[in-house]
């Protein structure tokens, strides 16, 4: 067999023969649309030792005949164009991008799928015993290339490993847990204590829940005792569904793995007690269930007790509940909750219940497996591409180039001739071509020729966006604080410092690219798609049906990746106009230039800060303009003891669409005063970590994960030439963080990041292994936007189409990160978001350290 490498420099997938497209063009961009005719013949494809004839185009990629002609949907889309790698199937043992080989290409080889390695497989266990997955999104691809990697090399180095699996990206950041998980199935490193997965509670649609007993609006007991939570919250990989599941088992006094859940359905009863409404963001989960969720498992335990002392003549106070069961140990009775569920559901709950102490907790505080990760590792979670109905479409939408734009004219002759298109239809968003299947629905696409009408936003490219942000410093702000004199201040001091500080637009580049599905009937309206808003979701298909919202019923599938883009419902009112139109189920599934084109941005912004210093070298006042979009204009956060400080808001309309990015305003403004903070330090000749410890020290907290990761970090020992060390401290959704990095230079003035060190103080902990896996994924995010991440615009257009050209950090980028938890009684604060604000700074003082030279723009340049 014949094998070209894809990009060598970056990649090491397999392909089949020597003609096969560069990674760079899209299957189906290899012929001229409007000469092609699909020719159908039966083509034997062996996969997972079964052979199966398929009535195929042989330019058909392989990976739309394994998800929708085979059923194998472990194989996941992600680009389309062979950059992001989580399409991986083995053939012939080799690993390839499934998206890029067409069937006409695998002949007699074998196929591999997830579905086809064991669940003994030792690739498969070490992924559990190393808890792996976030959402898992991109781990049956990174789980194959790491099959492949082993049968090569079975006892691979660390630049093996490095050079196998950076040809598969994973956007939540498990990329540390991978190479602890390779070792671990290699025999290289198993000193780490082997996590035993509990046996997965498959995920329960809630509409199959009509058996179960409820005995309040969360807990509902199966006729074999079997618990199931309602999760109030989505799953993207935050680790939600076990922390809540851990807090109800913890109080109704059963184990983990007697716990199944299923995602809420859009009701008030359901709103985040944090923010209101249904949604989940802003690191909330636990946070806002942290008692409520325990007092709803004791209300049951009591009230499952109480019905078993009614069943038993005994007094209440003799019942205990033990794992699943009430017990009465004077007489040895005992019952399962299964058993006493009818009738504990007909007694009035109790009117207050006593929760558990900390030292008391039997679950609460370890480090359990996560319930979902075995189906991860399987291939068999649901996420939103995954949904099959009866009578499906799929549907792939063309849009504006332009923020804005519309239609003016559509050609779509060629398009109606590609067999398996069924119609081409106008939407809000453009022009969508609906098939049969997604092969037909994307080559559709391709083929039509559409005329826009490109508006006012056409002439937008960077530095116009970029000087509307400057210029707003020239008009009056909203003052928002305005302590002491600080102005005045300045006026008459004999030592000042002034900076500007830039951060860019961001795409989120969730691996799972939008996708919904919809079906609407004349008086009712089904969607299932991975969202974290599903009072959003229902309000937005209410309006495009004109049913009432009751009528409309929300399936919560497990999301490929979220970090704010999901809150968002562009996608959903793709389907569903497209669903009311066709007459029939469709399934909506946009492509990677889509999400990266037509995202909804983490909004650019602007600072300028201008500080007086005091003779000890302290500041003594703080001036602080911020323009940008509102959403950049939050997560300000100044710890310091400044006597005086004003702060300014200068909000400038964004006319590119912004939403909520991972940590939203904390990732544009902690960049910004951690920044200066080191200026102010390097201004007053101070060690900017004892410069921060006397500026914070009435904030106890903030200087504890300082000391902390300063300590871990051997914060003032001798670096290498070249190297440096950089600090900074972020509070932000309850949790404060320190992080220390050290970072390389290379003599091509490349900026290599080699070690994190991070303190967290989140108050109480469900589940510490969780936490280090959130604060791990959000250090390699925020370093991907801090080192690589920007978007490019031009004549009103997003220029970036795939992760060719918006590259992300890949497992060699990743440097060794090490997580350190303060223990702490208190209330829990979040863990999914503030670990990424922190990196930016604490990388570009880094930098500063090595070099001299400070950088005050992201991404971060030399």
């Amino acid at each position: 067999m014949n094998r070209d490498r894809i990009n060598a420099q970056f990649y090491r997938v397999v392909l089949l023969e020597d003609h096969l497209l560069s990674a760079s063009a899209a299957p189906w961009q290899r012929f001229e649309c409007s000469a092609y005719t699909r020719h159908e013949t039966m083509i034997a494809l062996t996969v997972n030792g079964k052979t199966h004839a398929l009535g195929l185009d042989p330019e058909t990629p392989l990976l739309w005949a394994l998800r929708d002609h085979l059923g194998l949907l472990g194989t996941k889309y992600g680009c389309g164009v062979g950059r992001c790698g989580i399409c991986t199937v083995l053939i012939d043992g080799e690993p390839n991008h499934a998206c890029m080989v067409p069937l006409a290409r695998v002949g007699a080889r074998i196929v591999t799928t997830i579905e086809g390695l064991p669940a003994d497989h030792p690739v498969k266990q070490a992924w559990i015993a190393e808890q792996v997955p976030q959402c898992g999104y991109c781990q049956p691809g990174q789980i194959l290339a790491a099959t492949a990697l082993l049968a090569r090399h079975p006892h691979p180095s660390r630049a093996e490993i490095n050079d196998a699996m950076s040809s598969v990206y994973c956007r939540c950041g498990t990329y540390p847990r991978i190479c602890r998980a390779i070792e671990r199935a290699s025999g290289q490193d198993d000193s780490t204590p082997a996590v035993t997965a509990s046996r997965m509670p498959l995920l329960l649609p809630f509409s199959e829940l009509k058996d179960a007993v409820a005995l309040n609006d969360w807990v509902r007991i199966l006729p074999n005792g079997e618990i199931v939570l309602i999760i109030d919250r989505s799953e993207m990989g935050q680790g939600a569904t076990t922390a809540l599941a851990t807090l109800l088992a913890e109080e109704l006094e059963v184990d983990l793995d007697q716990v199944r859940v299923s995602f809420a359905p859009v009701d008030p009863v359901y709103n985040n007690r944090l923010w209101g409404e249904q949604f989940t963001g802003g690191s909330s989960a636990v946070r806002g269930e942290w008692e409520w969720l325990r007092q709803q498992g004791a209300y049951a335990r009591v009230m499952l007790c109480a019905a078993a002392a009614k069943r038993f003549s005994v007094k209440l106070d003799e019942c205990q509940a033990h794992r699943g069961e009430v017990l009465h140990p004077p007489s040895g009775k005992r019952a399962s909750y299964g058993a006493l569920a009818p009738a504990a559901a007909k007694l009035k709950p109790p009117k207050s219940v006593t929760l558990k102490n900390a030292e008391d907790f039997r679950l609460v505080g370890k480090a359990l497996p996560r319930i979902e990760i075995p189906d991860m590792v399987e291939g068999r979670a649901t996420y939103g591409l995954d949904v099959r109905l009866p009578g499906m479409l799929t549907a792939s939408v063309l849009r504006c180039p332009v923020f804005g734009g519309r239609i003016a004219h559509v050609d779509d002759v060629a398009t109606r001739a590609i067999p398996g298109v069924r119609n081409v239809i106008e939407i809000d968003a453009g022009a969508a071509v609906v098939a049969d299947d997604a092969w037909s629905a994307l080559r559709g696409r391709e083929a039509l020729r559409v005329r826009w009408h490109e508006g006012a936003n056409a002439v937008l490219d960077n530095e116009k966006l970029r000087a509307s942000l400057t210029a707003a410093f020239g008009k009056k702000g909203k003052t928002v604080r305005d302590d002491g004199k600080a102005e005045r201040i300045l006026k008459t001091a004999a030592r000042v410092v002034e900076a500007q500080y830039e951060t860019p637009y961001l795409a989120h580049a969730t691996l799972e690219p939008m996708n919904c599905v919809a079906q609407v009937r004349a008086e009712r309206c089904d969607v299932w798609v991975g969202t974290q808003s599903q009072v959003d979701t229902q309000k937005t298909a209410a309006k495009l049906t004109g049913l009432a919202r009751g009528k409309v019923h929300v399936h919560t599938l497990y999301l490929g990746g979220g970090f704010g883009r999901r809150l968002e419902t562009d996608f959903v009112a793709d389907a569903v106009q497209l669903a009311k139109r066709a007459g029939a189920p469709v399934r909506v599934i946009w492509t990677r230039a889509d999400d990266m084109q037509h995202d909804k941005y983490r909004p650019a912004h602007a600072a300028r800060l201008r500080a007086a210093l005091a003779d000890d070298g302290l500041p003594k006042a703080l001036v602080l303009d911020i323009a940008g979009p509102d959403l950049a204009l939050d997560g300000i956060n100044l710890p310091y003891a400044i006597a005086n400080v004003r702060e300014t808001h200068h909000e400038v309309e964004s006319p590119i669409p912004t939403g909520p990015w991972r940590s939203v305003g904390a990732s544009n403004n902690a960049f910004v005063i951690e920044g200066f903070i080191d200026e102010l330090a390097c201004a007053a000749g101070r060690d900017p970590l004892a410069f921060r410890l006397d500026l914070l020290r009435d904030r106890p907290r903030h200087q504890a994960v300082l000391e902390l990761a300063a300590t871990k970090s051997g914060w003032g020992t001798p670096l290498p030439a070249g190297h440096g060390r950089g600090i900074a401290a972020y509070h932000s959704f309850g949790s404060v963080v320190a992080q220390i990095t050290e970072v390389a230079v290379t003599p091509e003035r490349q900026i290599r990041v080699a070690r994190v060190v991070c303190a967290i103080d989140c108050g109480s902990v469900v589940n510490p292994d969780t936490v280090r896996a959130q604060i791990e994924g959000g250090i390699i995010l925020g370093l991907s936007a801090a080192l690589m991440e920007e978007v490019r615009i031009e004549r009103g257009r997003v220029l970036q189409s795939s992760f060719a050209d918006y590259p992300i950090l890949s497992l060699r980028d990743t440097p060794d990160i090490e997580v350190h938890i303060l223990p702490s009684t208190d209330k829990p604060g979040g863990v999914g978001e503030p670990g990424v604000p922190v990196i930016a700074p604490a990388v570009a003082n880094a930098v500063f350290a090595a070099t001299g030279r400070r950088l005050r723009r992201l991404p971060l340049r030399l």
